[in-house]
Protein backbone atom coordinates (compact mmCIF):
# COMPACT_ATOMS: atom_id res chain seq x y z
CA UNK A 1 0.00 0.00 0.00
CA UNK A 2 1.34 3.34 -0.88
CA UNK A 3 1.41 6.35 1.69
CA UNK A 4 -0.83 9.01 1.08
CA UNK A 5 -1.58 12.54 2.24
CA UNK A 6 1.38 13.73 3.89
CA UNK A 7 -0.08 17.13 4.54
CA UNK A 8 -0.28 18.64 7.55
CA UNK A 9 -3.61 20.76 6.31
CA UNK A 10 -6.40 18.42 6.76
CA UNK A 11 -8.12 18.05 10.10
CA UNK A 12 -10.20 15.06 11.36
CA UNK A 13 -13.71 15.64 12.79
CA UNK A 14 -12.95 13.80 16.40
CA UNK A 15 -16.15 13.35 18.68
CA UNK A 16 -13.95 13.50 21.97
CA UNK A 17 -11.54 16.07 20.64
CA UNK A 18 -11.68 19.59 22.76
CA UNK A 19 -11.41 22.70 21.11
CA UNK A 20 -7.79 23.69 19.93
CA UNK A 21 -7.80 26.86 21.65
CA UNK A 22 -9.16 25.54 24.93
CA UNK A 23 -6.59 22.65 24.42
CA UNK A 24 -3.70 25.28 23.65
CA UNK A 25 -4.78 27.60 26.66
CA UNK A 26 -4.83 24.72 29.17
CA UNK A 27 -0.89 24.03 27.56
CA UNK A 28 0.03 27.49 28.54
CA UNK A 29 -1.29 27.19 32.06
CA UNK A 30 0.79 24.20 32.37
CA UNK A 31 3.76 25.74 31.67
CA UNK A 32 3.12 28.46 33.83
CA UNK A 33 2.58 26.46 36.56
CA UNK A 34 5.80 24.46 35.58
CA UNK A 35 8.00 27.50 35.63
CA UNK A 36 6.65 28.47 38.79
CA UNK A 37 8.05 25.20 40.54
CA UNK A 38 10.92 24.89 38.60
CA UNK A 39 10.11 23.41 35.58
CA UNK A 40 8.29 20.04 34.50
CA UNK A 41 9.73 16.99 35.19
CA UNK A 42 11.72 15.19 33.38
CA UNK A 43 9.93 11.40 31.51
CA UNK A 44 12.15 8.08 31.22
CA UNK A 45 12.49 6.83 27.47
CA UNK A 46 9.86 4.78 27.97
CA UNK A 47 7.19 6.99 27.95
CA UNK A 48 7.92 8.28 24.15
CA UNK A 49 6.25 4.88 22.72
CA UNK A 50 2.88 3.67 24.75
CA UNK A 51 0.37 1.24 24.06
CA UNK A 52 -3.63 3.03 24.21
CA UNK A 53 -6.51 1.98 24.25
CA UNK A 54 -9.92 3.57 24.40
CA UNK A 55 -10.46 3.81 27.69
CA UNK A 56 -6.82 5.76 28.11
CA UNK A 57 -7.28 7.47 25.08
CA UNK A 58 -8.62 11.00 26.35
CA UNK A 59 -5.76 10.75 29.62
CA UNK A 60 -2.66 9.21 27.34
CA UNK A 61 -3.77 10.97 23.61
CA UNK A 62 -5.63 14.18 23.91
CA UNK A 63 -4.36 15.75 27.30
CA UNK A 64 -1.18 14.58 26.43
CA UNK A 65 -1.54 16.83 23.62
CA UNK A 66 -1.81 19.87 25.23
CA UNK A 67 2.07 19.40 26.21
CA UNK A 68 3.60 17.59 22.94
CA UNK A 69 2.22 16.54 19.65
CA UNK A 70 1.36 12.84 19.77
CA UNK A 71 1.81 10.35 16.53
CA UNK A 72 -0.75 7.62 16.38
CA UNK A 73 0.13 4.74 14.73
CA UNK A 74 -2.67 2.48 13.78
CA UNK A 75 -1.63 -1.20 13.65
CA UNK A 76 -2.51 -4.74 13.98
CA UNK A 77 -0.91 -8.31 14.72
CA UNK A 78 -2.00 -9.44 11.35
CA UNK A 79 -0.80 -6.52 9.11
CA UNK A 80 3.13 -7.53 7.30
CA UNK A 81 3.39 -3.25 6.49
CA UNK A 82 2.75 -2.28 9.79
CA UNK A 83 5.77 -4.39 10.93
CA UNK A 84 7.75 -2.70 9.00
CA UNK A 85 6.51 0.70 9.62
CA UNK A 86 6.53 0.30 13.80
CA UNK A 87 9.75 -0.16 14.50
CA UNK A 88 11.09 2.82 12.29
CA UNK A 89 8.10 5.15 14.44
CA UNK A 90 9.65 3.79 17.51
CA UNK A 91 13.00 4.37 17.14
CA UNK A 92 12.31 8.26 15.38
CA UNK A 93 10.47 8.84 18.49
CA UNK A 94 13.37 7.95 21.05
CA UNK A 95 15.96 9.73 18.68
CA UNK A 96 13.65 12.72 18.53
CA UNK A 97 13.70 12.79 22.44
CA UNK A 98 10.23 14.18 23.44
CA UNK A 99 9.43 16.21 20.22
CA UNK A 100 6.58 13.67 20.19
CA UNK A 101 5.48 10.89 21.38
CA UNK A 102 4.48 7.94 19.75
CA UNK A 103 1.12 5.89 20.94
CA UNK A 104 0.21 2.60 19.01
CA UNK A 105 -3.17 1.21 18.85
CA UNK A 106 -4.14 -2.55 18.10
CA UNK A 107 -7.42 -1.62 15.40
CA UNK A 108 -8.86 -5.24 16.32
CA UNK A 109 -8.98 -4.29 20.09
CA UNK A 110 -9.84 -0.80 19.34
CA UNK A 111 -12.74 -0.70 16.81
CA UNK A 112 -14.40 2.61 18.05
CA UNK A 113 -11.56 4.60 17.64
CA UNK A 114 -11.27 3.35 14.26
CA UNK A 115 -14.37 4.20 12.96
CA UNK A 116 -13.91 8.16 15.08
CA UNK A 117 -10.53 8.30 12.60
CA UNK A 118 -12.19 6.77 9.83
CA UNK A 119 -9.90 4.12 9.39
CA UNK A 120 -9.72 2.63 5.62
CA UNK A 121 -6.80 0.58 5.92
CA UNK A 122 -3.44 0.00 7.71
CA UNK A 123 -1.02 1.06 8.90
CA UNK A 124 -2.46 4.53 9.59
CA UNK A 125 -0.63 7.90 10.73
CA UNK A 126 -2.59 10.07 12.27
CA UNK A 127 -1.32 12.67 14.73
CA UNK A 128 -2.57 15.02 17.64
CA UNK A 129 -2.15 18.19 18.48
CA UNK A 130 -3.41 20.28 20.90
CA UNK A 131 -6.87 18.33 21.01
CA UNK A 132 -6.77 18.62 16.76
CA UNK A 133 -6.44 15.09 14.83
CA UNK A 134 -4.57 15.73 12.14
CA UNK A 135 -3.99 13.00 9.20
CA UNK A 136 -0.46 12.27 8.26
CA UNK A 137 -0.20 9.39 5.97
CA UNK A 138 -1.38 5.44 5.45
CA UNK A 139 0.79 2.62 4.60
CA UNK A 140 4.78 1.97 4.74
CA UNK A 141 6.14 4.92 3.66
CA UNK A 142 10.16 5.71 3.21
CA UNK A 143 12.03 6.96 6.62
CA UNK A 144 13.26 10.22 4.55
CA UNK A 145 9.47 10.96 4.34
CA UNK A 146 8.43 9.99 7.41
CA UNK A 147 11.25 12.40 8.64
CA UNK A 148 9.94 15.31 6.96
CA UNK A 149 6.43 15.01 7.55
CA UNK A 150 7.76 14.85 11.36
CA UNK A 151 9.56 17.60 11.17
CA UNK A 152 6.66 19.43 9.90
CA UNK A 153 4.35 17.98 12.41
CA UNK A 154 7.01 19.32 15.59
CA UNK A 155 7.06 22.94 13.36
CA UNK A 156 2.88 23.25 13.50
CA UNK A 157 3.14 22.50 16.91
CA UNK A 158 5.54 24.45 17.98
CA UNK A 159 4.11 27.57 15.67
CA UNK A 160 0.69 27.37 16.27
CA UNK A 161 0.50 25.82 19.84
CA UNK A 162 3.40 26.69 21.50
CA UNK A 163 4.66 23.05 21.99
CA UNK A 164 8.09 22.65 22.70
CA UNK A 165 8.38 18.81 23.50
CA UNK A 166 8.37 17.43 26.57
CA UNK A 167 12.32 16.42 28.74
CA UNK A 168 13.71 13.46 28.66
CA UNK A 169 15.43 11.94 31.47
CA UNK A 170 17.65 8.79 30.13
CA UNK A 171 18.60 7.90 33.46
CA UNK A 172 14.81 7.90 34.80
CA UNK A 173 14.14 4.16 34.56
CA UNK A 174 16.80 2.76 36.45
CA UNK A 175 15.33 4.77 39.75
CA UNK A 176 11.69 4.56 38.68
CA UNK A 177 12.10 0.57 38.89
CA UNK A 178 13.41 1.27 42.45
CA UNK A 179 10.71 3.46 43.88
CA UNK A 180 7.31 1.89 45.23
CA UNK A 181 4.58 2.07 42.98
CA UNK A 182 2.06 4.85 43.36
CA UNK A 183 -1.09 3.66 44.91
CA UNK A 184 -4.04 4.59 43.11
CA UNK A 185 -7.23 5.32 45.26
CA UNK A 186 -9.89 2.87 44.26
CA UNK A 187 -13.58 4.18 43.90
CA UNK A 188 -16.87 2.71 44.96
CA UNK A 189 -18.02 1.48 41.07
CA UNK A 190 -14.36 1.38 39.52
CA UNK A 191 -14.30 -2.18 39.51
CA UNK A 192 -17.73 -2.09 37.89
CA UNK A 193 -16.25 -0.22 35.40
CA UNK A 194 -13.27 -1.83 34.19
CA UNK A 195 -15.54 -5.10 33.62
CA UNK A 196 -17.68 -2.75 31.53
CA UNK A 197 -14.91 -1.68 29.45
CA UNK A 198 -13.48 -5.49 29.53
CA UNK A 199 -16.66 -6.52 27.93
CA UNK A 200 -16.88 -3.26 25.24
CA UNK A 201 -13.34 -4.96 24.55
CA UNK A 202 -14.65 -8.24 23.88
CA UNK A 203 -17.32 -7.32 21.75
CA UNK A 204 -20.07 -8.40 24.69
CA UNK A 205 -21.93 -5.06 24.53
CA UNK A 206 -24.99 -6.48 26.79
CA UNK A 207 -22.58 -7.42 29.22
CA UNK A 208 -21.00 -3.82 28.87
CA UNK A 209 -24.47 -2.12 29.13
CA UNK A 210 -25.40 -3.92 31.91
CA UNK A 211 -22.41 -3.32 33.79
CA UNK A 212 -23.03 0.32 33.57
CA UNK A 213 -26.71 0.17 34.66
CA UNK A 214 -25.76 -1.40 37.64
CA UNK A 215 -23.18 1.58 38.27
CA UNK A 216 -26.43 3.78 37.01
CA UNK A 217 -28.52 2.46 39.41
CA UNK A 218 -26.53 3.69 42.59
CA UNK A 219 -25.10 6.70 41.06
CA UNK A 220 -27.19 8.14 37.97
CA UNK A 221 -25.13 10.94 38.12
CA UNK A 222 -22.00 9.42 37.38
CA UNK A 223 -20.91 10.44 34.52
CA UNK A 224 -18.20 7.47 32.92
CA UNK A 225 -21.37 5.21 33.17
CA UNK A 226 -23.75 7.58 31.07
CA UNK A 227 -21.04 7.76 28.49
CA UNK A 228 -20.28 3.89 27.98
CA UNK A 229 -23.71 2.91 28.57
CA UNK A 230 -24.65 4.98 25.53
CA UNK A 231 -21.78 3.94 23.34
CA UNK A 232 -22.24 0.20 24.41
CA UNK A 233 -26.22 0.62 23.12
CA UNK A 234 -25.00 2.29 19.92
CA UNK A 235 -22.56 -0.53 19.23
CA UNK A 236 -24.85 -3.37 20.14
CA UNK A 237 -27.73 -1.82 17.63
CA UNK A 238 -25.40 -1.04 15.11
CA UNK A 239 -23.89 -4.81 15.14
CA UNK A 240 -25.71 -6.82 12.75
CA UNK A 241 -26.84 -3.78 10.38
CA UNK A 242 -26.11 -4.26 6.59
CA UNK A 243 -24.66 -0.45 6.22
CA UNK A 244 -25.92 -0.42 2.62
CA UNK A 245 -29.34 -2.46 3.38
CA UNK A 246 -29.63 0.92 5.61
CA UNK A 247 -28.66 3.83 3.74
CA UNK A 248 -30.71 2.26 0.59
CA UNK A 249 -33.92 1.93 2.75
CA UNK A 250 -33.14 5.46 3.84
CA UNK A 251 -32.51 7.00 1.08
CA UNK A 252 -35.90 5.63 -1.00
CA UNK A 253 -37.97 6.21 2.36
CA UNK A 254 -37.33 9.34 3.70
CA UNK A 255 -40.37 9.19 5.83
CA UNK A 256 -39.45 5.85 7.53
CA UNK A 257 -39.06 7.20 10.96
CA UNK A 258 -37.03 3.96 11.50
CA UNK A 259 -35.13 3.52 8.47
CA UNK A 260 -33.79 7.30 9.47
CA UNK A 261 -33.15 6.14 12.75
CA UNK A 262 -30.81 2.98 11.82
CA UNK A 263 -29.25 5.40 9.24
CA UNK A 264 -28.01 8.19 11.99
CA UNK A 265 -26.84 5.11 13.94
CA UNK A 266 -24.74 4.20 11.58
CA UNK A 267 -23.40 7.58 10.72
CA UNK A 268 -22.54 8.44 13.94
CA UNK A 269 -20.16 5.15 14.12
CA UNK A 270 -18.59 5.86 11.18
CA UNK A 271 -17.73 9.14 12.48
CA UNK A 272 -20.73 11.23 10.25
CA UNK A 273 -21.38 12.91 13.51
CA UNK A 274 -23.43 16.21 12.06
CA UNK A 275 -24.95 14.25 9.54
CA UNK A 276 -26.16 11.67 12.09
CA UNK A 277 -27.71 14.90 14.04
CA UNK A 278 -29.13 16.89 11.06
CA UNK A 279 -30.85 13.47 9.71
CA UNK A 280 -33.06 13.36 13.32
CA UNK A 281 -33.05 17.28 13.28
CA UNK A 282 -34.75 17.11 10.04
CA UNK A 283 -36.67 13.18 11.10
CA UNK A 284 -38.12 15.41 13.87
CA UNK A 285 -39.48 18.72 11.94
CA UNK A 286 -41.50 16.51 9.29
CA UNK A 287 -43.16 14.00 11.95
CA UNK A 288 -45.38 13.99 14.63
CA UNK A 289 -46.75 12.23 17.71
CA UNK A 290 -44.91 8.58 18.57
CA UNK A 291 -42.90 9.35 15.29
CA UNK A 292 -41.72 12.11 16.10
CA UNK A 293 -41.12 11.32 19.86
CA UNK A 294 -39.20 8.39 18.78
CA UNK A 295 -36.48 10.60 16.48
CA UNK A 296 -36.17 13.02 19.55
CA UNK A 297 -34.68 9.97 21.96
CA UNK A 298 -32.66 8.60 19.36
CA UNK A 299 -30.97 12.57 19.22
CA UNK A 300 -30.56 12.50 22.98
CA UNK A 301 -29.41 9.38 23.12
CA UNK A 302 -26.86 10.06 20.62
CA UNK A 303 -25.60 13.16 22.21
CA UNK A 304 -24.72 11.30 25.39
CA UNK A 305 -22.10 9.00 22.71
CA UNK A 306 -20.64 12.10 21.73
CA UNK A 307 -20.96 14.25 25.46
CA UNK A 308 -23.16 17.03 26.38
CA UNK A 309 -19.69 19.38 25.79
CA UNK A 310 -19.23 18.93 22.24
CA UNK A 311 -20.05 22.29 20.45
CA UNK A 312 -21.74 19.88 17.30
CA UNK A 313 -23.88 18.59 20.15
CA UNK A 314 -25.23 22.15 21.25
CA UNK A 315 -25.55 23.05 17.72
CA UNK A 316 -28.03 20.31 17.47
CA UNK A 317 -29.68 21.05 20.30
CA UNK A 318 -30.51 24.36 19.19
CA UNK A 319 -31.40 23.52 15.67
CA UNK A 320 -33.73 20.76 18.04
CA UNK A 321 -35.34 23.47 19.32
CA UNK A 322 -35.93 25.38 16.74
CA UNK A 323 -38.40 22.30 15.13
CA UNK A 324 -39.63 21.55 18.01
CA UNK A 325 -40.79 24.98 19.48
Amino acid sequence: MQPRNMSMSGVVDLAAVKAAGEAKAKAEQARAEAARHGGTAAVPPSSLVIDVDEAGFERDVLQRSSEVPVVIDFWAEWCEPCKQLSPVLERLAHEYNGRFVLAKIDVDANQMLMQQFGIQGIPAVFAVVAGQALPLFQGAAPEAQIRGTLDQLIQVGEERFGLTGIAVDADAEGARAAEPEDVVPVGPYDALLEAAVQALDANDFGGAAQAYRNVLADDPGNTEAKLGLAQAELLSRVRDMDPQRVREDAAAKPADVQAQIAAADLDLVGGHVEDAFSRLVETVRRTAGDDRDAARVRLLELFEVIGGDDPRVTAARQALARVLF
